[in-house]
Protein backbone atom coordinates (compact mmCIF):
# COMPACT_ATOMS: atom_id res chain seq x y z
CA UNK A 1 0.00 0.00 0.00
CA UNK A 2 1.32 3.42 -0.90
CA UNK A 3 2.15 5.85 1.89
CA UNK A 4 -0.81 8.02 2.79
CA UNK A 5 -0.45 11.73 2.38
CA UNK A 6 -0.20 13.46 5.73
CA UNK A 7 -2.01 16.68 6.67
CA UNK A 8 -0.03 19.82 7.32
CA UNK A 9 2.36 19.40 10.23
CA UNK A 10 0.63 22.15 12.20
CA UNK A 11 -2.75 20.38 11.89
CA UNK A 12 -1.70 16.78 12.51
CA UNK A 13 -2.12 16.93 16.29
CA UNK A 14 -5.08 19.32 16.34
CA UNK A 15 -8.44 18.18 17.65
CA UNK A 16 -11.54 19.19 15.76
CA UNK A 17 -14.47 21.05 17.29
CA UNK A 18 -16.73 18.57 19.05
CA UNK A 19 -20.07 18.94 20.78
CA UNK A 20 -21.52 15.59 21.87
CA UNK A 21 -24.69 14.62 20.01
CA UNK A 22 -26.48 12.33 22.44
CA UNK A 23 -30.04 11.05 22.18
CA UNK A 24 -31.83 12.58 25.17
CA UNK A 25 -35.23 14.08 26.00
CA UNK A 26 -33.78 17.46 27.03
CA UNK A 27 -30.93 18.88 24.93
CA UNK A 28 -29.43 21.99 26.54
CA UNK A 29 -25.83 21.87 25.36
CA UNK A 30 -25.45 23.91 22.15
CA UNK A 31 -27.22 27.22 22.91
CA UNK A 32 -29.89 26.71 20.26
CA UNK A 33 -33.22 28.44 20.58
CA UNK A 34 -35.77 26.10 22.18
CA UNK A 35 -38.52 28.02 20.38
CA UNK A 36 -39.10 27.58 16.63
CA UNK A 37 -39.72 30.49 14.28
CA UNK A 38 -43.39 31.34 13.56
CA UNK A 39 -45.46 29.29 11.14
CA UNK A 40 -45.81 32.29 8.83
CA UNK A 41 -42.03 32.28 8.40
CA UNK A 42 -42.02 28.58 7.55
CA UNK A 43 -44.82 29.08 5.04
CA UNK A 44 -42.95 31.95 3.38
CA UNK A 45 -39.75 29.92 3.14
CA UNK A 46 -41.69 27.02 1.59
CA UNK A 47 -43.12 29.38 -0.99
CA UNK A 48 -39.63 30.72 -1.72
CA UNK A 49 -38.34 27.19 -2.23
CA UNK A 50 -41.10 26.54 -4.76
CA UNK A 51 -40.19 29.62 -6.80
CA UNK A 52 -36.39 29.34 -6.62
CA UNK A 53 -34.60 28.99 -9.94
CA UNK A 54 -32.73 25.86 -8.90
CA UNK A 55 -30.93 25.59 -12.23
CA UNK A 56 -29.34 29.02 -11.80
CA UNK A 57 -26.55 30.17 -9.50
CA UNK A 58 -27.61 32.37 -6.59
CA UNK A 59 -26.94 36.09 -6.43
CA UNK A 60 -23.22 36.11 -5.70
CA UNK A 61 -23.42 39.36 -3.71
CA UNK A 62 -26.62 38.45 -1.80
CA UNK A 63 -27.78 41.99 -2.53
CA UNK A 64 -31.33 41.70 -1.20
CA UNK A 65 -30.27 40.13 2.08
CA UNK A 66 -27.44 42.61 2.60
CA UNK A 67 -29.78 45.54 1.93
CA UNK A 68 -32.28 44.30 4.50
CA UNK A 69 -29.57 43.67 7.12
CA UNK A 70 -28.13 47.10 6.43
CA UNK A 71 -31.55 48.67 7.00
CA UNK A 72 -31.98 46.70 10.23
CA UNK A 73 -28.69 47.99 11.63
CA UNK A 74 -28.68 51.48 10.12
CA UNK A 75 -25.62 50.96 7.92
CA UNK A 76 -24.96 50.75 4.18
CA UNK A 77 -25.19 47.44 2.25
CA UNK A 78 -21.47 47.60 1.44
CA UNK A 79 -20.82 47.43 5.19
CA UNK A 80 -22.48 44.00 5.42
CA UNK A 81 -20.88 40.62 4.69
CA UNK A 82 -22.94 37.41 4.82
CA UNK A 83 -21.79 33.80 4.97
CA UNK A 84 -22.65 30.25 6.02
CA UNK A 85 -22.92 30.85 9.73
CA UNK A 86 -20.79 33.25 11.72
CA UNK A 87 -18.06 30.60 11.70
CA UNK A 88 -17.58 31.09 7.95
CA UNK A 89 -17.55 34.82 8.57
CA UNK A 90 -14.74 34.34 11.10
CA UNK A 91 -12.92 31.98 8.77
CA UNK A 92 -13.06 34.50 5.94
CA UNK A 93 -11.74 37.23 8.24
CA UNK A 94 -8.87 34.93 9.23
CA UNK A 95 -8.10 34.01 5.61
CA UNK A 96 -8.10 37.70 4.68
CA UNK A 97 -6.23 39.28 7.58
CA UNK A 98 -4.56 36.37 9.38
CA UNK A 99 -2.65 33.41 8.00
CA UNK A 100 1.03 32.39 8.09
CA UNK A 101 3.37 34.95 9.58
CA UNK A 102 0.57 36.76 11.42
CA UNK A 103 -0.92 36.31 14.87
CA UNK A 104 -4.46 36.27 16.24
CA UNK A 105 -5.11 37.36 19.84
CA UNK A 106 -7.84 35.96 22.07
CA UNK A 107 -8.50 35.75 25.76
CA UNK A 108 -9.32 32.43 27.36
CA UNK A 109 -11.74 31.09 28.29
CA UNK A 110 -13.69 32.07 25.19
CA UNK A 111 -15.33 30.61 22.10
CA UNK A 112 -13.24 27.62 21.01
CA UNK A 113 -13.63 28.28 17.27
CA UNK A 114 -11.67 31.53 17.47
CA UNK A 115 -8.42 29.66 18.12
CA UNK A 116 -9.44 26.69 15.97
CA UNK A 117 -10.08 28.82 12.88
CA UNK A 118 -6.93 30.88 13.46
CA UNK A 119 -4.77 27.76 13.57
CA UNK A 120 -6.48 26.07 10.60
CA UNK A 121 -5.83 29.17 8.51
CA UNK A 122 -2.15 29.14 9.47
CA UNK A 123 -1.94 31.98 11.98
CA UNK A 124 -0.12 31.94 15.31
CA UNK A 125 -2.45 32.20 18.29
CA UNK A 126 -1.45 34.75 20.94
CA UNK A 127 -3.32 33.70 24.08
CA UNK A 128 -4.25 35.99 26.90
CA UNK A 129 -6.16 34.95 29.98
CA UNK A 130 -9.09 36.37 31.88
CA UNK A 131 -8.99 36.99 35.60
CA UNK A 132 -10.01 34.58 38.35
CA UNK A 133 -13.58 35.91 38.05
CA UNK A 134 -13.42 35.20 34.27
CA UNK A 135 -13.71 38.91 33.46
CA UNK A 136 -11.45 40.42 30.82
CA UNK A 137 -8.11 41.53 32.28
CA UNK A 138 -7.10 44.74 30.48
CA UNK A 139 -3.55 44.47 31.75
CA UNK A 140 -3.24 41.10 30.04
CA UNK A 141 -4.89 42.50 26.92
CA UNK A 142 -2.18 45.17 26.78
CA UNK A 143 0.52 42.56 27.33
CA UNK A 144 -0.71 40.36 24.48
CA UNK A 145 -1.34 43.18 22.00
CA UNK A 146 1.92 45.00 22.72
CA UNK A 147 3.89 41.75 22.69
CA UNK A 148 2.46 40.02 19.61
CA UNK A 149 1.03 42.93 17.59
CA UNK A 150 -1.81 40.70 16.37
CA UNK A 151 -3.40 41.21 12.99
CA UNK A 152 -6.75 40.14 14.49
CA UNK A 153 -7.96 40.45 18.07
CA UNK A 154 -11.12 38.65 19.19
CA UNK A 155 -13.55 39.71 21.88
CA UNK A 156 -16.67 37.63 22.41
CA UNK A 157 -19.51 39.59 24.04
CA UNK A 158 -21.53 38.09 25.61
CA UNK A 159 -18.61 35.74 26.03
CA UNK A 160 -19.16 32.06 25.32
CA UNK A 161 -19.09 30.11 27.60
CA UNK A 162 -19.16 32.58 30.51
CA UNK A 163 -22.08 34.77 29.38
CA UNK A 164 -20.32 37.94 30.50
CA UNK A 165 -20.62 41.20 28.52
CA UNK A 166 -17.79 43.62 27.84
CA UNK A 167 -18.68 47.24 28.58
CA UNK A 168 -18.61 49.94 25.92
CA UNK A 169 -15.64 51.51 27.70
CA UNK A 170 -13.72 48.21 27.67
CA UNK A 171 -14.35 47.57 23.98
CA UNK A 172 -13.34 51.14 23.12
CA UNK A 173 -10.12 50.79 25.10
CA UNK A 174 -9.26 47.48 23.43
CA UNK A 175 -10.03 49.01 20.03
CA UNK A 176 -7.57 51.84 20.72
CA UNK A 177 -4.90 49.27 21.66
CA UNK A 178 -5.59 47.19 18.54
CA UNK A 179 -5.49 50.17 16.21
CA UNK A 180 -2.28 51.33 17.87
CA UNK A 181 -0.55 48.24 16.46
CA UNK A 182 -2.31 48.26 13.08
CA UNK A 183 -4.71 45.39 13.79
CA UNK A 184 -8.40 44.59 13.41
CA UNK A 185 -10.77 44.07 16.34
CA UNK A 186 -13.50 41.45 15.86
CA UNK A 187 -16.35 41.53 18.39
CA UNK A 188 -18.26 38.26 18.19
CA UNK A 189 -21.88 38.96 19.14
CA UNK A 190 -23.49 35.60 18.45
CA UNK A 191 -25.64 36.31 21.53
CA UNK A 192 -25.77 40.06 21.04
CA UNK A 193 -29.56 40.43 21.09
CA UNK A 194 -29.61 39.19 24.69
CA UNK A 195 -27.10 41.81 25.85
CA UNK A 196 -27.81 45.31 27.23
CA UNK A 197 -25.64 47.02 24.58
CA UNK A 198 -23.89 46.23 21.29
CA UNK A 199 -20.50 47.10 19.83
CA UNK A 200 -22.41 47.90 16.63
CA UNK A 201 -22.61 51.37 18.16
CA UNK A 202 -18.85 51.76 17.60
CA UNK A 203 -18.70 50.58 13.97
CA UNK A 204 -17.65 53.29 11.50
CA UNK A 205 -15.73 53.69 8.29
CA UNK A 206 -12.67 55.05 10.09
CA UNK A 207 -12.32 52.40 12.81
CA UNK A 208 -10.76 48.94 12.51
CA UNK A 209 -13.71 47.19 14.10
CA UNK A 210 -16.15 44.57 12.84
CA UNK A 211 -19.06 42.91 14.66
CA UNK A 212 -20.29 39.42 13.80
CA UNK A 213 -23.81 38.08 14.32
CA UNK A 214 -25.63 34.81 13.65
CA UNK A 215 -29.13 33.72 12.75
CA UNK A 216 -28.66 30.50 14.75
CA UNK A 217 -29.66 31.71 18.21
CA UNK A 218 -32.24 34.47 18.48
CA UNK A 219 -33.63 33.97 14.96
CA UNK A 220 -34.22 30.24 15.69
CA UNK A 221 -32.44 29.29 12.46
CA UNK A 222 -29.55 27.07 13.57
CA UNK A 223 -30.40 24.60 10.79
CA UNK A 224 -29.88 27.28 8.14
CA UNK A 225 -26.24 28.10 9.00
CA UNK A 226 -26.39 31.81 8.27
CA UNK A 227 -24.32 34.61 9.79
CA UNK A 228 -23.05 38.06 8.94
CA UNK A 229 -20.62 40.84 9.75
CA UNK A 230 -21.10 44.58 10.07
CA UNK A 231 -17.98 46.68 9.54
CA UNK A 232 -16.24 49.26 7.40
CA UNK A 233 -16.83 48.90 3.66
CA UNK A 234 -13.10 48.56 3.06
CA UNK A 235 -13.01 45.42 5.22
CA UNK A 236 -16.07 43.94 3.50
CA UNK A 237 -14.53 44.58 0.08
CA UNK A 238 -11.45 42.56 1.04
CA UNK A 239 -13.54 39.71 2.44
CA UNK A 240 -15.43 39.45 -0.84
CA UNK A 241 -12.15 38.83 -2.66
CA UNK A 242 -11.45 35.79 -0.48
CA UNK A 243 -14.80 34.03 -0.02
CA UNK A 244 -15.71 31.33 -2.55
CA UNK A 245 -18.01 32.41 -5.41
CA UNK A 246 -21.71 31.61 -4.96
CA UNK A 247 -21.01 30.39 -1.44
CA UNK A 248 -24.43 31.41 -0.11
CA UNK A 249 -27.24 29.41 -1.69
CA UNK A 250 -30.42 31.00 -2.97
CA UNK A 251 -32.82 29.46 -0.45
CA UNK A 252 -30.61 30.49 2.47
CA UNK A 253 -30.55 34.06 1.17
CA UNK A 254 -34.33 34.00 0.87
CA UNK A 255 -34.77 32.57 4.37
CA UNK A 256 -32.49 35.19 5.86
CA UNK A 257 -34.39 37.97 4.11
CA UNK A 258 -37.80 36.58 5.09
CA UNK A 259 -36.74 36.30 8.74
CA UNK A 260 -36.29 40.07 8.84
CA UNK A 261 -40.05 40.41 8.31
CA UNK A 262 -40.45 38.86 11.76
CA UNK A 263 -38.31 41.10 13.98
CA UNK A 264 -41.10 41.44 16.54
CA UNK A 265 -41.35 37.65 16.87
CA UNK A 266 -37.60 37.43 17.36
CA UNK A 267 -37.66 40.09 20.06
CA UNK A 268 -40.51 38.31 21.85
CA UNK A 269 -38.48 35.09 21.91
CA UNK A 270 -35.51 37.00 23.33
CA UNK A 271 -37.74 38.48 26.03
CA UNK A 272 -39.16 35.07 26.93
CA UNK A 273 -35.73 33.48 27.17
CA UNK A 274 -34.28 36.39 29.14
CA UNK A 275 -37.06 36.07 31.72
CA UNK A 276 -36.59 32.30 31.85
CA UNK A 277 -32.84 32.78 32.28
CA UNK A 278 -33.55 34.81 35.41
CA UNK A 279 -35.72 32.03 36.82
CA UNK A 280 -33.11 29.35 36.14
CA UNK A 281 -30.32 31.53 37.52
CA UNK A 282 -32.23 32.03 40.76
CA UNK A 283 -32.87 28.29 41.09
CA UNK A 284 -29.21 27.44 40.47
CA UNK A 285 -28.08 29.86 43.16
CA UNK A 286 -30.06 27.84 45.72
CA UNK A 287 -27.88 24.79 45.00
CA UNK A 288 -24.27 24.04 46.00
CA UNK A 289 -22.88 25.69 42.87
CA UNK A 290 -20.75 28.60 41.77
CA UNK A 291 -22.85 30.47 39.18
CA UNK A 292 -21.65 33.17 36.81
CA UNK A 293 -23.94 36.05 35.76
CA UNK A 294 -25.03 35.73 32.14
CA UNK A 295 -26.32 38.12 29.48
CA UNK A 296 -26.75 35.31 26.94
CA UNK A 297 -29.09 32.31 26.59
CA UNK A 298 -26.95 30.03 28.75
CA UNK A 299 -25.49 29.91 32.25
CA UNK A 300 -22.07 28.68 33.37
CA UNK A 301 -21.86 26.94 36.74
CA UNK A 302 -19.45 24.84 38.80
CA UNK A 303 -20.63 22.18 41.27
CA UNK A 304 -19.09 22.36 44.74
CA UNK A 305 -17.49 19.12 45.88
CA UNK A 306 -18.55 17.12 42.84
CA UNK A 307 -16.73 16.09 39.68
CA UNK A 308 -18.12 17.90 36.64
CA UNK A 309 -17.78 14.82 34.47
CA UNK A 310 -19.72 12.72 36.97
CA UNK A 311 -22.45 15.35 37.19
CA UNK A 312 -22.63 15.58 33.40
CA UNK A 313 -23.00 11.81 33.05
CA UNK A 314 -25.58 11.61 35.83
CA UNK A 315 -27.64 14.24 34.00
CA UNK A 316 -27.33 12.28 30.74
CA UNK A 317 -28.51 9.20 32.64
CA UNK A 318 -31.61 11.25 33.45
CA UNK A 319 -31.96 12.17 29.74
CA UNK A 320 -30.69 15.75 30.17
CA UNK A 321 -27.70 16.96 28.14
CA UNK A 322 -25.65 20.03 29.12
CA UNK A 323 -22.15 21.07 28.02
CA UNK A 324 -19.14 19.84 29.96
CA UNK A 325 -16.67 22.73 29.83
CA UNK A 326 -14.28 21.34 32.44
CA UNK A 327 -11.56 20.68 29.88
CA UNK A 328 -11.60 24.22 28.50
CA UNK A 329 -8.91 26.71 29.56
CA UNK A 330 -9.68 28.21 32.96
CA UNK A 331 -12.95 26.29 33.41
CA UNK A 332 -11.96 23.29 35.51
CA UNK A 333 -15.09 21.72 36.99
CA UNK A 334 -17.52 23.87 34.98
CA UNK A 335 -20.72 22.99 33.14
CA UNK A 336 -22.87 25.17 30.89
CA UNK A 337 -26.62 24.90 30.43
CA UNK A 338 -28.61 26.43 27.59
CA UNK A 339 -31.88 28.09 28.54
CA UNK A 340 -34.70 25.93 27.22
CA UNK A 341 -38.46 25.94 27.53
CA UNK A 342 -39.96 26.08 31.00
CA UNK A 343 -40.65 22.34 30.90
CA UNK A 344 -37.11 21.55 29.71
CA UNK A 345 -35.57 23.74 32.38
CA UNK A 346 -37.73 22.15 35.07
CA UNK A 347 -36.53 18.71 33.93
CA UNK A 348 -32.92 19.96 34.13
CA UNK A 349 -33.33 21.53 37.56
CA UNK A 350 -35.07 18.47 38.99
CA UNK A 351 -32.35 16.20 37.61
CA UNK A 352 -29.57 18.46 38.90
CA UNK A 353 -31.10 18.58 42.39
CA UNK A 354 -31.21 14.77 42.43
CA UNK A 355 -27.59 14.51 41.28
CA UNK A 356 -26.30 17.00 43.83
CA UNK A 357 -28.34 15.75 46.78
Amino acid sequence: MADRIAPRDDLAMMDGYHSPQVSVDVRLNTNESPLPPPQAFLDAVSAAAATTDWHRYPDRRAAALRARLAALHGVEPDQVFVANGSNEVLQTVSLTYGGPGRSVALFEPTYAMHSQIARVTGATVAEGFRGADLALDLDDVRRVIDGSRPAITYLCSPNNPTGMVESAETVAEVLDLVEGTGGLLVVDEAYGQFAPWSALELVSEDRSLVVTRTYSKTWSMAAARLGYLIGPSWVVAELEKVVLPYHLDALKQAAGTIALDFVDDMERRVSILTEERGRVDAALRELPLEVWPSAANFILFRPHGADAGDVWQALVDRSVLVRNCSGWPGLSGCLRVTIGTTDEDDRFLTALREVLS
